[in-house]
């Protein structure tokens, strides 16, 4: 799949949580990096393709090129832009046209709060906090189990196909592949990725996905049924 750009507001929308975590900048995170406001919400590790076409975007993809930088992706929305978002590290450029486009393919890397927005430039740049999770964070192994289980429900109720097996995927890790891998809500996302608890990212999902289960399956009960009366469901 790939996205598509959407214009934006250059607004900063209240972020949804409680204090975040941050930590010291190192010699691979710029304080100030350009930013990408799409209707997506990125989360470390996920890869996401993108189709860049915009002049200031195709700059952006250049410079970052160039220095090996990362870019900021933030949420928009109607009315602003949400201060908390995840850098995306450019791994391939898959395609270049010749009027300048590209398509490009992205993982998000570390998440990041907004501290201050710079809206001077056509491109819009933000000095950034790095956001880092609690150290004492450990989600009981029960709790890793049951959200596995539902996930691997939901996923074949929506796609019809078995997910990849995350059994031996690193327990930090496991909440974001998750929400990254589902149609969630964006907000709902957001809110997973503004979480600085690892036991409490886990948590909230497992209790998103005891809903919607029952709700896939009554679906897929709809559908089956109507199929077999040889009529559709809209």
């Amino acid at each position: 799949m790939i996205i598509f750009l959407a214009p934006y507001p250059l607004r900063l929308k209240p972020h949804f949580s409680r204090p975040l975590v941050s930590f010291p900048m190192g010699p691979m995170r710029p304080e100030r990096i350009p930013l990408f406001p799409l209707n997506v919400v990125l989360f470390p590790g996920e890869q996401l393709p993108l189709h860049i076409f915009e002049p200031r975007y195709r700059r952006m993809v250049r410079e970052c090129l160039d220095a090996k930088a990362p870019f900021g992706m933030l949420l928009a929305l109607p009315n602003g832009v949400v201060r908390v978002g995840c850098t995306a590290e450019i791994l391939e450029v898959v395609k270049r046209y010749e009027d300048g486009r590209m398509d490009i393919i992205t993982v998000g890397r570390c998440p990041f709060r907004i501290v201050d927005l710079f809206t001077e430039d056509p491109l819009l740049e933000g000095h950034v906090d790095y956001l880092e999770d609690h150290s004492d964070d450990s989600p009981p192994p029960g709790k890793r189990k049951q959200l596995i289980e539902l996930y691997d429900t939901c996923h074949t109720l929506l796609y019809t196909s078995m997910p990849k097996d995350l059994d031996d995927l690193r327990n930090e890790e496991l909440a974001f592949t998750i929400a990254a891998a589902l149609p969630l809500d964006l907000l709902w996302k957001q809110q997973i990725l503004e979480l600085r608890s690892e036991a409490e990212r886990q948590n909230r999902l497992l209790g998103y996905l005891r809903e919607l289960a029952p709700h896939l399956q009554k679906v897929g009960g709809l559908r089956s049924r109507a199929g077999g009366n040889g009529h559709g469901l809209n």
